[in-house]
């Protein structure tokens, strides 16, 4: 009786050692005897107790958040950059075999890729050219891990943290070049207006009876719009009939 005992209770941690659960996102690398004999997973996995040696792979999507690092831009401007990098694992073989640590191992890669790429470039292009930095920063790192079996989809620069200094001077060219447009705006607005003025100049030279009602008009406008007394001169041009008149009368 003892002895049944004693099998059944063997066959049970032979049963527990020889089985494993593997999630959809998992995969189990097994080394039989230290070789590599395949990869299992998901579901239930049988393996041989004592034997085999089933190493579990995560195939999701991992973000590895890269810390800020000391760069010196193309044009001599010291800044700290950091940024994000998301990578899955494609081969769950290489990268147990190919890699001691395919985490930290990228880890590295990515900050010194970060720090290489964004030494290359100047201040100006760091800020306005980002996308084009990731889509480079992206294809490099890709390029170094797939020997591992990873895979790089994306890296984003999050933040470019400037000198203080620095960002006075950004302050002030931004406002010196507000300033400029907003001097060429007005000074357009200035040369338009004047060559309308011109060009009604030009009409009402061409109809003096125009340029007497434009007179008469404005005279309404300011007494319409001020109580005071206002002395508008008149030209002799008005006053030429009556004065023909009184002539001709006087002649008789």
């Amino acid at each position: 009786m003892i002895g049944i005992i004693v099998a059944v209770i063997i066959v049970l941690i032979l049963l527990a050692n020889s089985i494993r659960i593997l999630q959809e996102y998992e995969r189990g690398v097994v080394f039989r005897l230290g070789r590599y004999a395949g990869i299992k997973g998901p579901g239930l996995v049988l393996i041989i107790p004592f034997f085999d040696r089933l190493q579990r792979v995560s195939l999701r999507l991992v973000a590895y958040d890269v810390p800020p690092q000391d760069v010196i831009t193309k044009d001599n401007v010291s800044v700290k950059v950091n940024a994000v990098v998301y990578f899955r694992i494609m081969d769950p073989a290489k990268s147990i075999i190919e890699v001691q640590d395919y985490f930290y191992a990228t880890s590295q890669i990515a900050q010194t890729v970060l720090r290489s790429v964004c030494g290359e470039v100047e201040l100006d292009e760091l800020l306005s050219e980002r996308e084009k930095i990731n889509i480079k920063l992206q294809q490099i790192i890709d390029k170094e891990t797939d020997p591992w079996g990873i895979k790089v989809t994306a890296v984003e620069i999050k933040h470019v943290d400037l000198p203080q200094e620095m960002i006075r001077a950004i302050a002030r060219q931004a406002e010196a070049e507000r300033e400029k447009r907003a001097k060429i705006i007005a000074a357009e607005g200035e040369y338009q207006a004047a060559q309308k003025v011109t060009e009604a100049a030009k009409i009402l030279e061409q109809s003096p009876l125009t340029l007497q009602l434009r007179y008469l008009q404005t005279l309404v406008e300011i007494s319409a719009e001020n109580s005071s007394t206002v002395v508008f001169p008149l030209p002799m041009e008005i006053f030429k009939p009556f004065i023909d008149m009184y002539k001709k009368e006087k002649g008789k």
